[in-house]
């Protein structure tokens, strides 16, 4: 029987994925801010590993879920910063949705480049499959019809 490849190790649930992911881009915006008065490549490299580990830490059924995480975190990330402290992401005289907007565009290439390597990950690992002799993983193993007579 041979070893889990990279691709077939993931089996936490989506939402217990979704929470790790949302403390550790929060952790990086803390880090950053403290580092830093804006947001700064440290944020922007730590969303795209977030992005990429988290479609490697999650279960195949809840690909879905961590499919379209990347830019609700990055939305909810600059959401929050422009009700906290506008300054962070923009002027001081705009307005939430300006400087959520400012800091969407501020952040772009880091969303883009996360949600791209999330997608790529999951595809690669969809593909890939599992492979049904497997008897280890009984929640991914096919059923056996029952063959007995009388």
């Amino acid at each position: 029987m041979s070893a889990r490849t990279l691709w077939e190790e993931g089996r936490q649930p989506g939402h217990e994925v979704v929470a790790l992911a949302a403390a550790l881009t929060m952790t990086a915006v803390t880090v950053d801010l403290l580092l830093d008065d804006s947001l700064s490549y440290f944020f922007d490299l730590s969303f795209v590993s977030v992005c990429v580990g988290v479609a490697l830490a999650v279960r195949p059924r809840d690909f879905f879920t961590i499919g379209v995480l990347p830019p609700l975190l990055m939305l909810t990330v600059c959401v929050l910063l422009a009700v906290a402290d506008t300054d962070v992401l923009a002027r001081p005289t705009d307005g939430v949705v300006q400087a959520t907007v400012t800091g969407l565009a501020h952040h772009m290439v880091a969303l883009g480049t996360g949600y791209a390597l999330c997608l790529a990950v999951l595809v690669v690992r969809q593909r890939s499959g599992r492979r049904p002799e497997r008897a280890d993983d009984p929640v991914e193993a096919p059923q056996q019809p029952d063959r007995r007579v009388g």
